[in-house]
C-alpha cells in the first residue's frame, strides 16, 4: 500500500509505465466502454500538445486494478494531475473541460 506523505502521492513513470512530463502529467484511467473517456483523451491530449513539457498518460482501469484500488479510483474517466516529480497535485472524476485542465495544470507547473 503507497503511503501518502506529507507532500501527497507521488507516482513514478515505471509504475505508470509511461515516462512523465517533463512539467507536468496528466493521468487518466478509463475503461473500454466508457463514452466519456474517448472525449478525456481528446481533451488531454489536445491539452498536452498545448502545454509545452506536460504529458498525457492513458490507463485501462481494468488491466490495472491494483493501482486503482491503491489510488482510490472509484469510476472512469479519472484525472490526476501529477507535477514533475509525478505527486498528485489534483485529481477530479468525469469528463473534465479544456479550461478546467488547464487552470489545473497552473498548480502542477
Amino acid at each position: 500500500m503507497r503511503v501518502r506523505g506529507r507532500d501527497g502521492v507521488r507516482l513514478t513513470a515505471a509504475e505508470l509505465g509511461a515516462e512523465l512530463g517533463e512539467r507536468a502529467t496528466l493521468v487518466q484511467f478509463s475503461s473500454a466502454f466508457c463514452a466519456p473517456c474517448r472525449a478525456t483523451r481528446r481533451v488531454l491530449g489536445e491539452v498536452a500538445a498545448l502545454v509545452p513539457g506536460v504529458a498525457h498518460i492513458e490507463i485501462d482501469a481494468e488491466a490495472r486494478l491494483g493501482l486503482v484500488r491503491e489510488l482510490e479510483i472509484l469510476k472512469t474517466p479519472t484525472v490526476l494531475v501529477l507535477d514533475a516529480d509525478g505527486r498528485v497535485v489534483r485529481r477530479g472524476a468525469g469528463q473534465p473541460r479544456k479550461a478546467d485542465v488547464i487552470a489545473a495544470l497552473g498548480e502542477a507547473v
